[in-house]
């Protein structure tokens, strides 16, 4: 299905949700997505924070602030690694690519759910996993082997980041 560059941000959240792939070429190519990307990052912090139970005003802010440090930091180490790797993508479109790959993040919600909360939240977890080899994938212009490459490598180090981050600010980061 070939995509408008008018699409809609929803159009988008439901298209890298289905896992569309012209979805994710339409946000990589469309320089103006980076907004909503940052909306979706946004969204899922919030669904995030009230399918986790971390409530009150504390706990929403730190979980938007650590979605949005987390969301800079990955896709920053997924550059570096998958253009170490031989892909070709600017930082601006891994923004967008993995901002979008978030969204079956919004699911997190149902985290609140008591006894299905938890598979809930592996179930979106899987999800979004896909979603950003996807995204990887579709940024680079890699084979989805090397995307996987780029995700195993990129999480390693983002942890290690993340730690760090989350030591010196006191904030959780996510993905």
């Amino acid at each position: 299905m070939e995509l408008s560059r008018r699409q809609s941000l929803l159009e988008r959240m439901k298209g890298a949700a289905m896992l569309d792939v012209p979805t994710y070429e339409e946000v990589e190519a469309d320089t103006t997505a980076t907004g909503q990307a940052a909306i979706v990052v946004g969204i899922v912090a919030i669904a995030s924070a009230i399918g986790g139970f971390r409530g009150g005003t504390y706990g929403m802010v730190s979980a938007i602030v650590g979605a949005y440090l987390g969301w800079a930091v990955w896709s920053a180490v997924t550059y570096y690694v998958g253009t170490w790797l031989g892909g070709t993508a600017t930082w601006g479109e891994m923004l967008r690519t993995i901002g979008f790959a978030q969204s079956p993040g919004v699911f997190l919600v149902l985290g609140i759910i008591p006894f299905l909360g938890g598979l809930a939240r592996l179930v979106v977890a899987v999800w979004m996993l896909v979603a950003g080899v996807i995204a990887i994938r579709q940024a680079l212009d890699f084979d989805t082997t090397k995307a996987v490459i780029t995700a195993v490598i990129g999480f390693v180090l983002y942890l290690v980041a993340a730690m760090i981050l989350g030591l010196l600010i006191g904030l959780p980061m996510h993905l």
